[in-house]
């Protein structure tokens, strides 16, 4: 196995983060461009742009009114061909949808299986052009999967043939992404409290998924949301609740990299996600943490050593400085059409 480059005591304090753009609306999910530019997604129906120089606009749904539907963008990606496109998390609805710069929304995908998606969590297009997507839970509301006994959540893909789910059974899926060899797919399993990984199978444009392993087991308050390889094989997951940034060294190590937890409310957290008791308004606040519930992180900069974090519950995007390269992205050269 080749030398992991990152020190086992490399730790980063709240106090050394930097606010890298403010007025934002719940930016979950956050994706770096190699000119500089951040997207993120924005709760009230669409995405920000962050430019190189930190200026702040935003790109909302204009056929909201029309439609009677508010969107609420959770993962957002950029395909290939310039589009942007987010997964809706909505209360009853859900599916896959595009934005383009006026505001105009396209249906990407509404059912699979002949079933209407529920809401829908996350989404990514990879460099052979395949949108790979997650459902935490069929249950609606979703708070009655935010326990350790419902795994109703799964993985799907679109490519050539169409939409297919290719893993069924977890627990509250989540993010997803590809190991830097590109043999294995793992997923943020929130609730269950897990991260897990398939064999990449099938061929580039048309994945199948083996078997599932499971590479983490966590503690706690630790609820695994975003996630993000380095360049040298280590996952980085951001865990909502007990507000950390963790790292899966590739020896299977759990090392922490940054926290700032509020204990009362995490312990609290940790119980009602055992007793099967967590309701919606306890994940409504991070407590006295002031990282707003951390739920994305996201590789960039020149160097690819800037790592930058979305959350649910702050208006900002907060970065720190890594002392390895994350994972060049596919969509790291693309650029908004």
């Amino acid at each position: 196995m080749e030398h992991y480059p990152l020190p086992r005591d490399f730790q980063v304090t709240p106090n050394e983060l930097k606010v890298v753009a403010r007025g934002l609306t719940r930016p979950e999910c956050v994706l770096a461009l190699d000119d500089g530019t951040l997207l993120a997604a924005h709760g009230a129906g669409g995405y920000s742009v962050i430019s190189s120089e930190g200026t702040v606009s935003h790109r909302l749904a204009e056929s909201e009114a029309e439609s009677g539907r508010s969107y609420v963008p959770n993962g957002i990606a950029l395909a290939g061909d310039g589009r942007v496109l987010f997964a809706d998390l909505g209360k009853a609805y859900g599916g896959l949808f595009s934005i383009d710069t006026r505001g105009r929304i396209g249906s990407v995908l509404d059912a699979v299986d002949g079933v209407p998606l529920p809401p829908s969590n996350f989404l990514t297009v990879d460099e052979f052009g395949v949108l790979w997507f997650t459902v935490s839970t069929r249950k609606v509301p979703r708070s009655e999967a935010w326990n350790h006994e419902i795994s109703d959540g799964f993985i799907g893909v679109i490519d050539a043939a169409g939409a297919r789910i290719v893993a069924d059974g977890l627990g509250y899926t989540n993010e997803v992404a590809i190991s830097p060899d590109r043999k294995w797919l793992y997923v943020n399993e929130t609730y269950a409290q897990r991260v897990s990984r398939f064999p990449l199978l099938g061929t580039p444009v048309a994945p199948d998924l083996g078997a599932r392993e499971i590479v983490a087991s966590l503690g706690g308050a630790d609820l695994p949301d975003g996630l993000a390889f380095d360049a040298h094989g280590g996952l980085w997951v951001t865990c909502i609740a007990s507000n950390r940034v963790l790292l899966v060294r590739p020896d299977g190590e759990v090392q922490t990299i940054l926290a700032d937890t509020d204990q009362d409310h995490a312990e609290l957290v940790a119980r009602r996600v055992r007793e099967g008791t967590l309701q919606h308004a306890d994940m409504q606040t991070a407590g006295r943490s002031r990282l707003g519930n951390v739920s994305s992180i996201a590789f960039g900069g020149p160097s690819m050593c800037t790592a930058y974090l979305g959350c649910l519950l702050d208006d900002c995007i907060r970065s720190f400085e890594s002392p390895i390269a994350g994972l060049e992205l596919p969509h790291r050269k693309r650029r908004i059409a």
